[in-house]
């Protein structure tokens, strides 16, 4: 976490983010598109930002680029950070931010869409717990908007860290999920796929809960 909050904190220096990699005990490589995080939302997140309804609850929301797109909509829009210095930033740019972890959100049943972006289906390496808790924040008939890999990409769990020039972070669970795996981890999470589309190399799925999400 100290690591990716140095990496937020050169982007917002004026003098561009110092590069940070991704790096999975498995080999691979890939940079942070720290530039595009810390900058407002694209054309090409507005598209699907476009298919939320409120009120959102975007998890993992980071600086808050998406909250601060949703709010210029028209929608209501909260984010979950565990960063307290990435929190902070998306504050002062005007973003309601709930620091703490998904499984603390309180309210369950009532969020009209959750966004699991910039690969946060990801998040912790667990991603069918991830979205049976989605499940049971969005009311029903509800979306979910998640970033997934592209098609015949390998779903994968396993540890990666953080790396610059000169640091590296501890091993953190994660996991990247292809388009192909979405939809079985989707029913059994009780939701839906609806949509599987791609803006430029980046693809996104719509999800919708369907019945009580499973529990077990």
């Amino acid at each position: 976490m100290q690591l990716y909050e140095i990496g937020l904190g050169s982007g917002s220096s004026g003098d561009g983010p110092v590069r940070f990699d991704a790096v999975g005990e498995d080999g691979s490589r890939r940079r942070l598109p720290l530039e595009r995080w810390l900058r407002r939302a694209a054309a090409g997140e507005e598209q699907v930002l476009s298919r939320a309804y409120g009120p959102v609850l975007d998890v993992g929301c980071g600086v808050g680029r998406h909250l601060i797109a949703l709010e210029a909509l028209g929608i209501e829009a909260t984010g979950v950070e565990l960063s307290s210095f990435a929190a902070a930033i998306a504050r002062e740019r005007g973003a309601k931010v709930l620091e703490g972890s998904i499984f603390d959100v309180p309210k369950s049943g009532m969020w009209g869409t959750a966004l699991l972006l910039d690969g946060n289906i990801g998040i912790g390496g667990e991603p069918s717990r991830l979205l049976a808790r989605v499940a049971e924040l969005v009311r029903p008939g509800g979306r979910v908007l998640v970033e997934v890999e592209p098609p015949r990409t390998r779903t994968r769990l396993l540890r990666l860290r953080l790396e610059s020039p000169r640091e590296m972070s501890d091993w953190i669970p994660w996991a990247w999920v292809g388009a192909d795996a979405i939809g079985p981890l989707a029913r059994a999470a009780g939701l839906g796929t609806e949509e599987l589309w791609s803006v430029g190399q980046r693809w996104f799925a719509l999800l919708r809960r369907e019945h009580e999400p499973w529990l077990g």
